[in-house]
């Protein structure tokens, strides 16, 4: 009888052995617990810190606890020899709390640890652990505890803690038998055979890293056969090409699988085929001439036509020199723009074609400068006479600083105008060497000089033209309205940027445009002081425009809604057809493709009736999410025209100058072709 009573005593110690003295709070108990109840020399075994936890507490999951929180810690005291790996976290929950999604557990979760013991294990193998841990409920409340264990000596032998390992290991995710791939716009593509809509009811997916999405916005999911998706919406830390984290699938009856996942970048839309430089040349030079006929250019077409005007009946030399100064004012300034665009790339920045028109300094000195030069046209002052120059020296030279300046503008106005075949052109050359790139800068220079720098070639045409007389004053005159108008318009483009601060900043300025214009016209010491003094009340204005607030986006149409990459994805998941319009208030060819393509009857009952849904997004100054949106498509300026069909991987690009009818045909052929 002794004996039996020794040998359950003996038995009662090594199912204690298994099991360390807890650590009580009010709100969990705490221990360490052992999958064996022996331990071998040399041989892997598994600890686990146990946690029991009282209704509405939870602690957190190890790779990320999402918006709040850390994971338990735990600092190992182990013999000499002995190795201790890091903690399995088990797949964790979702714990939401008001606007905020955390990772973690609830209820009770064993967290296991793979001890190797010493090769040169002859007796008991005690292990100390020191942990700290946070629970919360409405509130968080860290806590730690020591914890020991003596195992002995022996063949191992599972024990009666075993149970609580099995659980975590069922919980534990496994790798994944599928391929996964993750989009800029956060779209999670997961594919391979065994994924149904009848097998996934529900899935989510639980970042390995803190940041990579918004732990909280929903993940709308889409199953097809061998295919789901969920939409998440990417973080601060969001990249494509190293999303990990582990996806769990609901199924049937509730049932659970967990599985590790490592995204690789989903196949980028198909990217325009590099060209060779020659190819370049001829797009840029064939885009700069078709830039003569955007509507940006139109207000400097009143000038140009003016100084033709006055070459009629000039000498051969002297129309010669007009046209090649005019040129050389606008080859120079393309190549500064260029230059400028290339270092702004370099340095990292989100710089695109027409970034100068996105601060609201440069739209309103731009705007001033239409007043100013509407004015010289009405007759108010005379711009040669040094207004706009240096003193006299202008008409001194003949009036060619006159045209060189002229050059200057027209590419500074031609800039929001993104003509066909530019945005090919461009997107070449910012892959090119520096010299190729501003060689392709040049050409579309000299597409955009080519009218007038034909005169350089040939001054005969300028005897074409009708001879001066007082007609010229008339026209004069006339044309000075598309330059007000163009004020008019940059002034619509700064009340989207900096707002009413903008809108009164401009008319002020102009107010003292105005007056500094009509002051130099006056003539006279006094007058001219008067001017000057008004054109530098102007510029002191624009600080006033860097610290204007940024208008609120504007809300939603019935026809279209802000673009966000989640939405994009969120819709895409969905399986609706999407048709994405990147635009800015800058941009003419953006404003005018939407009055005549995108705004007409036609296209919105199209929209309604294949369930497009219409996605607007704007850089007017430019949004890095947007800037970063353009670029995964290969370009660096709006616009830009992206229809994806429903269920299609890649999106159709439209061209840059549509009509109703390229849209109407757009959508109905990727429909189409989507449908077979």
């Amino acid at each position: 009888m002794v004996r039996i009573l020794i040998a359950l005593l003996a038995l009662t110690g090594l199912a204690q052995a298994a099991e360390s003295p807890a650590v009580r709070s009010e709100r969990t108990v705490v221990t360490l617990v052992s999958e064996t109840d022996r331990v071998a020399p040399g041989q892997e075994f598994r600890l686990g810190l146990r946690f029991r936890l009282a209704p509405g507490w939870h602690t957190y999951w190890g790779p990320n606890p999402g918006d709040a929180g850390t994971p338990a810690e735990i600092e190992w005291g182990l013999p000499e020899g002995a190795k201790a790996a890091d903690i399995a976290w088990p797949a964790p929950h979702r714990i939401p709390f008001g606007p905020t999604m955390s990772y973690g557990y609830e209820t009770e979760v064993t967290l296991p640890v793979t001890i190797t013991a010493p090769s040169s294990l002859d007796g008991p193998l005690t292990v100390e652990a020191r942990a700290n841990w946070l629970v919360c409920e409405k509130i968080c409340i860290p806590e730690e505890g020591v914890f020991r264990l003596s195992l002995p000596a022996g063949p191992p032998a599972t024990s009666a803690e075993g149970k609580l390992f099995a659980t975590a290991d069922a919980d534990m995710p496994q790798p994944s038998p599928w391929t996964a791939y993750a989009a800029p716009d956060g779209m999670l593509t997961v594919e391979g055979a065994g994924i149904t809509p009848a097998a996934v009811k529900d899935a989510y997916f639980f970042p390995a890293t803190w940041g990579e999405v918004d732990h909280a916005a929903p993940q709308a999911l889409s199953v097809t056969d061998g295919k789901l998706t969920l939409a998440l919406k990417p973080g601060a830390e969001f990249a494509a090409d190293r999303l990990a984290g582990v996806l769990q699938l609901r199924g049937e009856g509730g049932t659970v699988a967990n599985v590790t996942l490592a995204a690789t970048a989903a196949p980028a839309a198909p990217a325009r085929p590099a060209i060779p430089l020659w190819q370049a040349l001829l797009l840029a030079l064939a885009g700069g001439v078709l830039l003569n006929l955007m509507p940006c250019v139109f207000p400097v077409l009143a000038m140009k036509a003016m100084s033709l005007a006055k070459l009629a009946g000039a000498a051969r030399g002297q129309v010669r020199a007009h046209a090649l100064s005019y040129t050389a004012g606008v080859l120079v300034t393309f190549l500064v723009l260029g230059g400028a665009l290339l270092g702004a790339r370099a340095a990292g920045g989100a710089a695109g074609w027409g970034f100068q028109f996105t601060s609201p300094i440069f739209v309103a000195v731009a705007a001033w400068t239409m007043v100013a030069v509407g004015l010289s046209l009405s007759g108010v002052f005379h711009v040669g006479g040094g207004f706009a120059g240096a003193g006299q020296s202008l008409a001194m030279r003949g009036g060619h600083a006159g045209s060189f300046f002229t050059g200057m503008l027209a590419v500074v106005v031609a800039s929001p105008c993104t003509a066909p075949f530019m945005a090919a052109a461009l997107g070449a050359a910012l892959a090119m060497p520096p010299a190729a790139a501003l060689g392709v800068f040049a050409a579309l220079g000299l597409g955009l000089a080519a009218p007038y720098a034909l005169l350089a070639v040939a001054p005969r045409l300028a005897g074409l033209l009708p001879r001066p007389g007082a007609w010229m004053d008339r026209l004069k005159q006339a044309l000075a309205f598309p330059m007000y108008g163009a004020a008019v318009w940059l002034v619509w483009v700064l009340s989207q940027q900096a707002g009413p601060t903008g809108v009164l900043v401009a008319g002020t300025g102009i107010v003292l445009v105005a007056f500094a214009a009509w002051a130099w016209g006056a003539g006279g010491r006094f007058f001219r002081v008067a001017a000057v003094a008004g054109a530098a009340a102007a510029l002191a204005l624009l600080p006033g425009l860097s610290t204007a607030d940024t208008p609120a986006d504007s809300a939603a149409s019935a026809q279209w809604e802000p673009f966000s990459a989640a939405r994009l994805a969120a819709l895409r998941a969905e399986g609706r057809p999407v048709f994405v319009n990147m635009t800015a208030a800058w941009c003419v060819s953006c404003l005018v493709n939407e009055r005549v393509a995108l705004s007409t009857d036609g296209v919105a009952t199209a929209f309604a009736d294949r369930n497009i849904a219409y996605l607007k997004g704007d850089w007017t100054r430019q949004d890095p999410a947007i800037t970063e949106f353009l670029r995964a498509h290969g370009r660096d300026g709006v616009p830009l025209y992206l229809y994806y069909p429903a269920g299609a991987r890649a999106p159709v690009e439209l061209p840059q100058v549509l009509t109703e009818g390229i849209v109407l045909s757009a959508i109905g052929t990727a429909s189409v072709a989507t449908r077979e």
